[in-house]
């Protein structure tokens, strides 16, 4: 078995840079999609309204009780036999990590509201402030800080899903190592080099965060 070379280096790179480009495409479209939902379906989880309530929960529970394998399959197979159009493969993807992550950032919305302590609405409305004022100046700044940790953890965790997106043949980074190990019979080399490039942005990621977090808590 060879292990890698510096040819082998040069020749899996432009394949490997061409799915990192669409794996960092569909995550920070998807999750740019997938905030406003979470936004939109996190305050509707905290209405005192028992339909918007409803209809939140079961957009939540629903898309965190179902893998996204099956999501990713439902989207791009389901929804096209459905409509009876094709969904571009990509769109496709978007559609899935923006709706996936959506139920996720819904729950870290409703968490960060709800952690943040009563007396603070109390003291917006005794300054003469609207339930929606005391919302906006007051609770969403610091419910928002107290997001970023866990925001950061949903980027981490969608990044790694695109890799899912291989069985509709979407070109990211895995995808585009399985192509060039196809081609060459090299698997170890090019699924060594996915993995390290994977961890390139996984891990510098992780450690940001955690230094985020030692912030916060000071």
């Amino acid at each position: 078995m060879e292990f890698i070379t510096e040819s082998h280096y040069y020749r899996v790179m432009p394949f490997l840079l061409e799915g990192l480009v669409w794996t960092l495409l569909i995550t920070f479209v998807g999750l740019i999609i997938g905030f406003v939902l979470g936004a939109i379906f996190g305050f509707a989880r905290l209405s005192k309204n028992k339909l918007i309530y409803g209809i939140a929960t079961v957009y939540v529970e629903a898309v965190r009780g179902t893998p996204i394998l099956a999501q990713i399959l439902f989207i791009y197979f389901g929804l096209s036999d459905l409509m009876g159009v094709n969904i571009d493969k990509i769109t496709a993807s978007i559609i899935a990590i923006a709706i996936n992550a959506g139920a996720y950032i819904a729950e870290i919305v409703r968490g960060a509201v709800y952690s943040i302590d009563k007396g603070q609405e109390e003291a917006g409305r005794s300054i003469g402030l609207t339930r929606n004022q005391t919302m906006r100046y007051i609770i969403w700044p610091q419910a928002f800080r107290r997001m970023i940790p866990p925001l950061g953890n949903q980027f981490v965790i969608s990044l790694k899903d695109t890799s899912l997106f291989s069985v509709i043949a979407v070109g990211e980074l895995l995808y585009m190592g399985q192509q060039y190990y196809g081609m060459t019979f090299q698997a170890f080399q090019a699924l060594t080099m996915v993995c390290v490039m994977y961890l390139i942005i996984t891990v510098p990621t992780a450690i940001y965060l955690r230094r985020v977090e030692r912030r916060l808590d000071v």
